[in-house]
């Protein structure tokens, strides 16, 4: 039976693109509580089916597919500038393919303009009209209004006139790093990428017995399976480990494992790859947001993912990327050695290094000397930073690391960070390691 929650998920789905909906609305016409409405309408933004715009109201929109999250809904540029939406809103659902400034001469800007696109333009009341005739919707920058008409204009044709406080370049920048950040997203592997769907996997229902398990095992050639309710929700896992020395009848609730660790469909690759080499774990059930199983993921896939995604060129430069670049090897026989200058993207309020970048270096210099001792992949487990002085901007500091103990499955650091011959940062860094 489904949950009123699941309920209301299911009923905005119905709803056309571009209809507006309320807590007060969801809550009337379904017979529920207004929290719970509340609740499930922010499950659906965080979804991407709903869209809440300040000052209009929380609209449905088309559900963006992963391959298509770099691109923008209208709706979310109003977000992004803090704008005012003046006329078309319900054309906010809409996608926005490109954006163009309109800094330029008419003619030279209308080659630029066309369905789909988004006309970043100040207060030009003709320009303002010919975009919306061409099929663009139209930013005004500076706070400016638009003329009655051009409004009414942008009703009829569902096309949104947006107006914000902010110039053309500061808004640009803005909507090219809304969409920056989410091609750095895009890039994040996560557990729904690579999961084994129920369809083909197998699992034992909290009624079947151990005889159930052994016909799984024949049939699939794998001993790990989660075990649930009639519900879907998770239980327990048994192994082969679990049932040895079991009679056929024993039911299978007796000998698995309860309450097993568990990730859902949106936790990274990453972290579920440290979980599973922190805990020394084959498989983990996979569960959607309702806590229900809906596959598996297996450590081999888990291993296989990460390493296919270290081949793969990113898309856009997170801030560690940023430090990293940064770090040049200068080695001096077998002591690792590595130069860093300090640039004003990695001080403190104060002028002086942060510690995120120190922790950064430091993970960056002990996994590179690591790897020097053994070939393969690591997940950092712990890094303890002894102290830190102060380091000014445009000085150049020394990352100087030494392996303490190194083992099949596990590396011990020791990193001091120098600055003019005396040391000014010093951590230990515990690693995982793994064979490729």
């Amino acid at each position: 039976m489904t949950t009123k929650h699941e309920q209301i998920l299911a009923y905005i789905e119905t709803l056309d693109v571009g209809s507006k909906i309320s807590v007060r609305q969801i809550a009337r016409e379904l017979k529920v509580s207004e929290g719970t409405a509340y609740r499930a309408i922010k499950d659906a933004e965080n979804k991407g089916t709903v869209s809440t715009i300040e000052r209009v109201g929380t609209i449905r929109i088309t559900k963006k597919e992963k391959e298509n999250i770099e691109k923008l809904t209208y709706a979310e540029v109003v977000n992004i500038v803090d704008g005012q939406v003046l006329g078309g809103r319900d054309g906010l659902h809409k996608t926005l393919h490109k954006f163009v400034i309109g800094a330029m001469k008419l003619e030279a800007m209308m080659r630029y303009v066309d369905p789909g696109s988004l006309l970043i333009v100040g207060n030009r009341d003709n320009v303002h009209k010919i975009a919306l005739e061409a099929g663009a919707a139209v930013l005004i920058t500076g706070g400016f209004d638009a003329q009655d008409d051009v409004k009414k204009m942008a009703d009829e044709y569902d096309l949104p006139i947006i107006s914000t406080s902010y110039d053309s370049f500061t808004v640009a920048t803005m909507i090219n790093r809304a969409i920056y950040d989410r091609l750095i997203k895009k890039e994040i592997a996560l557990v729904s990428d690579i999961l084994t769907p129920l369809t083909k996997t197998s699992f034992l229902v909290t009624t079947e017995n151990v005889g159930r398990w052994h016909e799984l095992n024949e049939s699939t050639m794998h001993s790990r399976y989660p075990v649930v309710d009639p519900n879907m929700k998770v239980q327990g896992i048994v192994t082969s480990k679990d049932i040895l020395g079991e009679q056929h009848e024993t039911i299978i609730t007796k000998v698995m494992t309860k309450h097993p660790l568990t990730v859902n469909e949106q936790t990274s690759v990453a972290s579920a790859a440290h979980t599973m080499i922190w805990e020394g774990i084959e498989m983990l059930p996979v569960l959607d947001q309702y806590q229900r199983l809906i596959g598996i993921i297996s450590r081999q896939d888990v291993l296989k993912a990460l390493q296919m995604i270290q081949q793969q060129p990113q898309i856009g430069e997170t801030f560690d990327d940023l430090i990293t670049s940064q770090i040049k090897d200068v080695s001096v026989g077998n002591e690792s050695r590595y130069s860093c200058e300090v640039t004003p993207q990695m001080t403190s309020l104060l002028g002086t290094l942060s510690y995120g970048v120190v922790t950064t270096l430091v993970t960056e210099a002990g996994s590179r000397v690591l790897k020097k001792y053994k070939k393969g992949d690591l997940v950092v487990e712990n890094i303890t930073l002894y102290f830190i002085k102060p380091v000014q901007i445009d000085h150049t500091i020394e990352i100087v690391p030494r392996v303490l103990e190194v083992s099949r499955k596990f590396g011990k650091v020791d990193v001091e960070i120098y600055h003019e011959g005396s040391v000014v940062g010093k951590a230990l860094m515990m690693a995982q390691l793994i064979d490729r």
